[in-house]
């Protein structure tokens, strides 16, 4: 689960970790009164969308000189004419993909005199079962472009959660940035209050870009983006709380009201599978034989008939699905229950594409009898290599 920086900023401030001064603002009324209790005199008005790249993004139906997501301006007049222009809006960026995302809220935050910027995150590492800091000197700047072009440029460590943060950790960090003195402590006190934050709240990435030096040599977070691990949040409904529906697609948040492992994509050709191994081979050999995949949906190892109606049901309000793949492989979940799903779903959602059905394994042969008896227009599959083969040519010749 993602979370605005506003939220990210006020989580990791609970940890003490400094943080400008800021006021989220749902309207422009909002973004002024924001203003006027920070009182300047520069302000910083933020775009507040699950996405990166919003000061270099661009707003749909403004000129392309227009500026980015985010706006420093130097007068309250000039953050209510911002406001005004940026709310509603969507914003384009390389991480929202060409669709962009609506602007629903922004951040009006303070200025700050930055006189240099780093780059910090932590990530759980699974090779290693402990969690990677990752460091910077470069920062401001997309990450993946500096592994890209300056490596030598990145720093990283691993933090065995046995242990801690020892004060080695806080001395790594500081010769990675290139830090000394005062600013090697501020450093050392930053890392073990992220690292306690992330252990504590069940963070999966927590990324600081840019982490700055301020003009009066003070270490600030600028600009957080914090990941939570969606199986841990049973154990935090403060962080359940910040959840942000509008960001999401609303056929992942349906999916997630059934426990079914779903992520739009932007191909045509629909997947249910079960298992998340098995579905990822789906979409590779759906792409090998020439296609994309509508989505990645797992319906699990222990689904049931509703579940499988319910993923169904998913798949088909996706406008740009042209045809489904359903590869069914029983283990634990039987294929007869699996084809009663559906056969159910398809008579109460109707079928107006191309079906490709392939089930192995448990009650296989009475799955298959199922889906024969049922009277739908679906067209059976032998292996995956067949299905995808079959699903493929149904699309193209419909097409």
């Amino acid at each position: 689960m993602n979370i605005h920086e506003h939220q990210a900023k006020a989580v990791l401030a609970e940890f003490g970790v400094a943080v400008p001064r800021g006021f989220p603002a749902f309207t422009v009324d909002e973004a002024v009164e924001a203003a006027k209790k920070l009182g300047g005199p520069v302000f910083v008005v933020k775009s507040q969308i699950h996405a990166g790249g919003r000061g270099k993004g661009r707003f749909e139906g403004l000129g392309p000189d227009a500026k980015g997501g985010v706006r420093v301006v130097k007068s309250v007049e000039d953050v209510k004419a911002n406001a005004a222009e940026m709310l509603g809006r969507v914003l384009v960026t390389h991480q929202t993909g060409p669709k962009g995302k609506q602007v629903n809220r922004l951040y009006i935050e303070e200025g700050a005199a930055i006189a240099k910027e780093f780059y910090l995150s932590l990530l759980v590492d699974r090779e290693t079962s402990r969690v990677s800091v990752v460091a910077s000197t470069e920062g401001g700047m997309d990450i993946e472009e500096v592994a890209h072009s300056t490596p030598e440029k990145i720093a990283t460590f691993t933090i065995d959660p046995a242990t801690g943060v020892w004060p080695h950790h806080g001395l790594e960090l500081a010769t990675a940035l290139g830090l000394k003195g005062d600013l090697a402590k501020q450093a050392r006190t930053l890392l073990g209050q992220l690292y306690e934050a992330f252990v504590a709240k069940d963070m999966s990435m927590l990324e600081v870009n840019p982490l700055i030096v301020t003009a009066d040599d003070q270490l600030r977070v600028l600009d957080a983006k914090v990941s939570f691990d969606s199986n841990a949040l049973f154990r935090h409904k403060d962080i359940v709380a910040l959840r942000d529906e509008s960001e999401e697609d609303p056929k992942e948040i349906e999916a997630s009201k059934y426990d079914l492992s779903y992520i739009a994509l932007d191909g045509e050709i629909g997947c249910m599978v079960n298992g998340a191994g098995l579905a990822m081979a789906t979409m590779d050999i759906i792409k090998l034989y020439g296609a994309e995949p509508a989505n990645f949906l797992d319906v699990g190892g222990g689904a049931t008939q509703e579940k499988v109606t319910a993923a169904f049901k998913i798949i088909m309000a996706d406008p740009n699905v042209k045809g489904i793949l359903v590869n069914i492989f029983g283990g634990i979940a039987r294929c007869d229950l699996l084809a009663n799903g559906v056969v159910a779903a398809v008579k109460e959602v109707g079928l107006a594409v191309p079906l490709v059905v392939r089930l192995e394994g448990t009650n296989a042969e009475l799955g298959k009898q199922i889906i024969r008896d049922s009277g739908l227009n679906v067209i059976p599959a032998n292996d995956l290599a067949d299905g995808a083969e079959k699903i493929v040519k149904a699309v193209r010749g419909a097409a």
